[in-house]
């Protein structure tokens, strides 16, 4: 195997798109090793591993968040936000974390979050008299919620290759979204107290209720595709679907939606789409590599060598998934390491929604993570600081992630309460 990881790395230093890497150095690999009659399965292999019906949502959801940046949510959001925190020292800063936690619940994406977010934002904290590498790294560390609080195309990514319950993965990311964001906001206290960050006056009660008012229809879309799911009124992929409906009526209803506005979201949401399930396809070429030299079960013998303590395997497995997380992306994660996933999560005996949860959780992380996490650069880019003092920024905020991610390893019942009460 050591041929596929020199290849690997060589295309990924080279500048090669990730997606492209995995096919490449996978191929590769299979006619080195002397299984080139095995190339003529890897076609069949590619479109199996995107031949799932559930992958559907992958598309709607994003389309739904796409209707809805473009339709002024992104910008209702943040008022909301602004109307009931925005009084606070340093107000911005709780603004910018709540903004993150509500449209996590509509975009499912921490990088669609931190350009959406980060361009309206930033300045305005800067404005409130925030250091603007500061402002960058709360964005950037804010938007790892994305991925985590439900609908989350990184959890159905995880539940299509694992076969965990994609409604029950959705209830788990409540907590630790919940968990992040209250840790992000009393630093943003301390941080504004220390600093003496500038009050703002607070919002009268008829704007706070205006505000309320204008943001609730999006505020309850994440309600409506868990309750939906939970009284199996439709499943997973259904939920989506209605999701982008809803995105639809509520932009034409308040007439921030046009057929221009509906075309271009149709057109962003077919290119991620696109480079989402290509590399879902050329991951599956990786795959069969591991399964068919039985990588899974080499690294589990080598890490049982080490150690058989369930609680130390777990904690090598999270190191390990959080510099995956540094340098490459979660979907190309997880299915890269699926079959080594699966083998360690039947080793330690973890609930599989709970292992999915740390598993996802980690990976996002990495996302907002030193040298290569991608919200950091596009927070860089936005603010116009260098990217060095938003990473000396956000090392704090980091570490309040990883403190959810040790209490969500350790716990089990903080993600398993709203899956086990509903499901």
């Amino acid at each position: 195997m050591a041929s596929f990881f020199i290849l690997f790395a060589g295309f990924l230093a080279s500048g090669i798109p990730i997606a492209l890497a995995l096919g490449i150095a996978g191929t590769a690999y299979l006619y080195l090793s002397g299984n080139a009659m095995m190339l003529l399965m890897l076609p069949q292999r590619m479109i199996a591993g995107i031949d799932q019906f559930v992958l559907l949502t992958i598309p709607l959801f994003l389309l739904a968040g796409a209707l809805m940046n473009v339709g002024g949510v992104t910008e209702r959001i943040v008022t909301f936000a602004r109307a009931m925190v925005g009084h606070r020292r340093g107000g911005m800063s709780s603004v910018s974390i709540l903004s993150s936690g509500f449209f996590a619940g509509i975009s499912g994406s921490a990088t669609a979050e931190a350009s959406a977010l980060g361009a309206i934002l930033i300045p305005s904290m800067s404005k409130q008299g925030m250091p603007p590498a500061y402002a960058a790294a709360l964005i950037a560390v804010s938007s790892v919620m994305g991925p985590i609080i439900p609908p989350s195309i990184t959890m159905i990514i995880y539940g299509v290759l694992s076969g965990a319950s994609i409604g029950q993965l959705f209830l788990a990311g409540v907590v630790p979204g919940i968990g992040i964001a209250a840790g992000l906001l009393i630093y943003a206290t301390y941080r504004a107290k220390r600093d003496g960050f500038p009050v703002t006056p607070r919002v009268n009660a008829r704007e706070r209720l205006a505000a309320t008012k204008r943001t609730l229809p999006a505020l309850i879309l994440p309600l409506i595709i868990l309750v939906g799911i939970k009284a199996g009124i439709f499943t997973p992929t259904e939920a989506a679907a209605v999701a982008v409906a809803y995105a639809l009526v509520i932009g034409f209803i308040y007439r921030d939606l046009t057929v221009a506005r509906v075309w271009e979201s149709l057109i962003a949401t077919a290119l991620v789409s696109a480079s989402i399930l290509f590399i879902t396809s050329m991951a599956s070429i990786v795959s069969f590599v591991f399964t068919l030299e039985q990588v899974p079960q080499l690294i589990a013998d080598a890490m049982l060598s080490l150690t058989d303590n369930p609680w130390m395997i777990l904690l090598l497995l999270n190191i390990f998934l959080l510099i995956l997380g540094m340098f490459l992306e979660p979907i190309s994660i997880l299915i890269l390491t699926m079959p080594i996933l699966l083998k360690f999560q039947a080793m330690i005996g973890m609930d599989p929604v709970q292992f999915g949860t740390v598993v996802v959780l980690n990976v996002v992380i990495g996302m907002a993570t030193p040298p290569v996490g991608i919200l950091l650069f596009i927070a860089s880019a936005i603010s116009g600081e260098p990217v060095t003092r938003v990473i000396r920024e956000a090392l704090p905020l980091i570490g309040i992630c990883l403190v959810v991610l040790a209490l969500i390893a350790l716990v089990p019942q903080l993600t398993l309460f709203f899956p086990r009460a509903l499901f």
